[in-house]
């Protein structure tokens, strides 16, 4: 259902014709780059977070996670993430497959600065076997965004080579 739902929100949007829809699961950022043959800071990960009673999803680039200390400073609460039961409730979408598209009216959405360190990004498009490929500032352009943010750090230890 989630699908439906993005794939609809993309064509009022007039960018149906960007999803990419796969045979293998995309429900992680390896999962995804592996299908798409790019690298996993192109994959923009959506990640719900409890905001008091209301939910908001966080866009980052693949190859980062949240820092704690950014994330209180920019929220001024500490950082708790939906459980898979929440975010379906609130976003739409199941665990796998959260998007920016079509999601709850209530939902907040935030960018992070991460994803302007690549020229294309692939969010989920509802399900956990597709994605959508958009430049950053198409995204932006295309979900009602709060605001870009800063509150992330690199992942230790990656390997960025395809």
């Amino acid at each position: 259902m989630s699908l439906v739902i993005a794939k609809k929100y993309l064509k009022e949007q007039n960018k149906e014709d960007r999803i990419i829809t796969f045979t293998v699961s995309t429900a992680t950022v390896s999962l995804a780059a592996q299908a798409l043959g790019v690298r996993e800071g192109q994959i923009a990960k959506t990640m719900a977070f409890k905001d008091g009673s209301q939910a908001m999803v966080i866009i980052t680039a693949g190859d980062v996670k949240i820092d704690n200390a950014k994330f209180k400073a920019e929220f001024g609460f500490k950082a708790r993430m939906l459980t898979p039961e929440e975010t379906l409730i609130h976003t739409n979408h199941e665990v796998g497959g959260v998007c920016p598209f079509g999601l709850k009216k209530e939902t907040t959405i935030y960018l992070d600065q991460s994803l302007l360190n690549y020229e294309i990004v692939y969010p989920a498009c509802g399900d956990a076997a597709s994605a959508v490929r958009l430049t950053p500032q198409e995204l932006s352009q295309i979900v009602p965004v709060k605001k870009w943010i800063d509150v992330c750090k690199p992942k230790e230890g990656k390997n960025e080579s395809l």
